[in-house]
């Protein structure tokens, strides 16, 4: 055994030391042999325990040894393990960072295929669309072309030397070069959207210039054929004139207005106006105070209706449908507070300028036109004139409201054609001088009779219409022409200046005031004017109408004394930005 040769051992070492070393002695006593064995136990124990002691230190260095060695081997274990895991966490990781890199590769690739698609797409789009450029060129060179024949044939109409068709080829030859230019540039480049927008505009500038050459032809054809057609109506008039002179010269008898001389002589109707000057004889009534100007206004509208009546024979016999007319055209158009509605109104507006623009214009089953007779133009305007004179004597007489219908087509109508206008401003001074305003004195001679018509009233076999009526009629006429001067035709593009606007207005209310007033007709004919146009002046004159309304309030009232009742008038009162509000003023009349 181990442990037995190690005790061998060590007793061996022990007795080859300097005091264990024994002699062996014969000599020895009993007492020192005793001695000496017990010295040997001792030593023996000695040693025993020193073995012992030794094997138990020996047992513990093999323990820690073995206990060392597995602890090393533990940890080198655990290192191995920590070193496999983190080993294959990287490995993962390269794992994960390499499949990254391939769907970014791979995406990358994605991306750049369809890049590469997009650019065929677009490329391949961009050669097509140049195509279709290219196409749209030619075809634009080609109605270029076409139409600049067409110019050229147009331009051999050696019957119309007015026209210098020399400017129309010149022009149509400076848009041919500036297309062909585009086209040349497109073929060796692609075209561009610029390219066909500039082509368009001049193919734009090229139709216009057709248009424009084919409107003139066109007017200058008409023209022609108006011209044409004058030359035959007047041969015709000329042998008609023949056959009704016997029954002018009758007329002219009875009317006795006209000198037959003149007329006979060669004076058309359109030539009369003019010699009698309409125009000046208007503008010329600039106070009340003018009676000859009045007088000279009523002799006009005499003399005009004497020549109606001469020449409506004429119409008759040549054709021209007269009873329509009177009763289609102007009877046959009432315009009242039922046609107020803005798609009657521009009927009854259109039909009317059409048939004063020379159009045909259907008329219970007949179509009529004002060139059917050479004086069939000015015949209608005179009849036209009267009706809406009439129709503010009747409709707004009993219907206010009707004023501002009937106004607005007046306004229109006088715009586009302004002999109406002066028509009827001169039946309407005739009916209602206080339009103008005149106060009409009674002379010495005139029968109490003439002088109610001159004031205005209808007399009828010797009788006189009652007050009321008279009023009734005075008020409508002032409604309608004080409706006139504010009003214009809204439903045109640009509005121009209104033929007789606001400074008329103006001028008619500061004439009133400069007048005696007169019992009845000034009050009413004042009330009714400011409570139609007060609001329209109002906005025009601003403080200085309202200044003529306090010098109606403190200066012009007084003059009615006290026994007069009372009238109000409601005038609209605007201030800045501020709701309208009505403004009641009271007016003072005879009882």
């Amino acid at each position: 055994m181990p442990s037995e040769q190690f005790r061998m051992e060590t007793v061996e070492a022990l007795r080859n030391t300097r005091k264990g070393r024994l002699r062996y002695c014969r000599d020895w006593s009993p007492l020192e042999e005793e001695q000496l064995n017990q010295r040997l136990e001792q030593q023996d124990q000695a040693v025993k325990a020193a073995s012992e002691e030794a094997s138990e230190l020996l047992k513990r260095f093999d323990e820690m040894k073995e206990l060392k060695q597995h602890q090393e081997y533990q940890h080198l274990q655990q290192e191995i393990e920590n070193s496999s895991k983190e080993a294959q966490g990287q490995q993962e990781k390269l794992k994960e960072e390499h499949r990254r890199r391939a769907k970014l590769l791979s995406r990358k690739l994605r991306e750049a295929e369809q890049q590469r698609q997009r650019q065929e797409d677009l490329e391949r789009q961009r050669r097509e669309e140049s195509q279709e450029r290219l196409r749209r060129l030619y075809a634009i060179q080609e109605e270029v072309l076409q139409i600049h024949q067409q110019i050229g044939l147009n331009a051999r109409h050696k019957e119309l030397p007015a026209i210098d068709f020399s400017l129309y080829n010149t022009r149509g030859n400076h848009l041919c070069g500036e297309v062909s230019a585009l086209v040349r540039m497109a073929n060796e480049a692609f075209p561009t959207e610029a390219d066909v927008a500039s082509a368009d505009h001049a193919l734009l500038k090229m139709h216009q210039l057709l248009s424009g050459m084919q409107q003139e032809i066109a007017l200058a054809l008409e023209e022609k054929k108006k011209q044409e057609e004058k030359l035959a109506m007047a041969e015709a008039a000329a042998a008609e004139a023949k056959k009704t002179e016997e029954l002018q010269k009758e007329d002219l008898a009875k009317s006795q207005p006209l000198d037959s001389g003149k007329l006979a002589g060669g004076k058309t109707f359109n030539q009369f106006l003019c010699f009698f000057g309409i125009f000046q004889l208007i503008e010329s009534i600039t106070s009340p105070g003018e009676m000859g100007s009045l007088i000279r206004f009523k002799q006009f509208l005499k003399q005009i209706t004497a020549v109606v009546k001469l020449v409506t024979p004429s119409l008759s016999k040549f054709g021209f449908p007269l009873d329509f007319i009177r009763q289609k055209v102007t009877n046959g158009h009432p315009i009242s507070q039922d046609t107020a509605n803005c798609s009657q109104l521009k009927e009854i507006f259109e039909k009317i300028n059409s048939l004063l623009s020379g159009k045909y214009v259907h008329c219970g089953g007949h179509r009529i036109s004002v060139t059917q007779h050479p004086e069939g133009l000015e015949f209608v305007y005179f009849k036209l004139a009267e009706k809406f004179v009439k129709q503010g004597e009747e409709e707004v007489a009993s219907h206010h409201e009707a004023a501002f219908p009937i106004a607005v087509v007046a306004s229109g109508i006088w715009e586009l054609h302004p002999k109406v206008g002066t028509l009827t401003l001169a039946h309407l001074h005739k009916k209602c001088p206080y339009a103008v305003p005149f106060y009409p004195a009674m002379k010495e001679g005139t029968p109490l009779e003439e002088y109610q018509r001159i004031l205005g009233y209808q007399v009828k076999d010797g009788k006189v219409e009652p007050q009321d009526n008279f009023l009734k009629r005075m008020s409508g006429m002032i409604r309608l022409y004080a409706a006139i001067l504010q009003l214009q035709w809204p439903y045109r593009d640009k509005q121009g200046t209104h033929p007789h606007g606001l400074n008329h207005a103006w001028r008619w209310l500061a004439q009133i005031l400069n007048m005696e007033p007169l019992a009845d007709v000034t009050a009413t004919i004042l009330f009714d004017f400011l409570e139609v146009c007060g609001n329209a002046l109002m906005k025009q004159y601003q403080g200085q109408f309202w200044k003529m309304l306090l010098l109606i309030q403190e200066e012009y009232f007084p003059r009615y004394g006290q026994s007069g009742v009372c009238v109000c008038v409601c005038v609209w009162k605007v201030s800045g930005d501020s709701q309208p509000s009505k403004l009641w003023l009271p007016l003072l009349g005879e009882a």
